[in-house]
């Protein structure tokens, strides 16, 4: 039992080291954000493709051989339907492939972020709460509910 102990605790009074316990929360914290900016970019550019959606359902009538202006490069250039339609629909599935692309990887994200809370035991605040805990959070010390007490091997808690 002693040498069970003696991995979880450190040199000093057996409690675990606060560093340890910072660097597991800053690390889930950072994976969380990884994830959060992926979400935030798929969303922006499902936002571009509805756009591009829009503006190819409008051109699809109208006269291929009339006047149509493109930003391009925060230019404006005087083309045509013909030539600018076959261009957005192009932009469109390439933007599509990266959207299905970041999909992918905040599922992978979302796969690994779990792993890490289970390994590490993370709990997020207001997390799988029932009555009996919040009784006995209440009455915990507020060095108890940050790790820093004799319950700090238990898990980690995460605002």
């Amino acid at each position: 039992m002693a040498a069970n102990s003696s991995s979880t605790t450190s040199k000093s009074g057996g409690k675990q080291s606060g560093p340890p316990a910072e660097q597991v929360v800053a690390t889930f914290q950072k994976m969380r954000q990884e994830q959060r900016s992926l979400a935030s970019k798929a969303a922006e550019l499902e936002m571009e493709s509805n756009e591009h959606s829009l503006v190819i359902d409008t051109l699809k009538d109208v006269d291929p051989s009339r006047k149509c202006f493109r930003l391009i490069g925060g230019v404006l250039v005087e083309r045509t339907v013909r030539e600018v339609l076959p261009a957005l629909q192009t932009n469109k599935e390439q933007i599509s492939k990266i959207i299905e692309s970041l999909n992918s990887m905040m599922r992978d994200k979302g796969r690994e972020l779990t792993e890490y809370r289970e390994r590490y035991n993370i709990r997020l605040v207001g997390e799988g709460e029932s009555e009996g805990d919040m009784q006995s959070q209440s009455s915990a010390s507020p060095k108890d509910s940050e790790g820093g007490g004799p319950k700090s091997g238990a898990g980690v808690l995460v605002s």
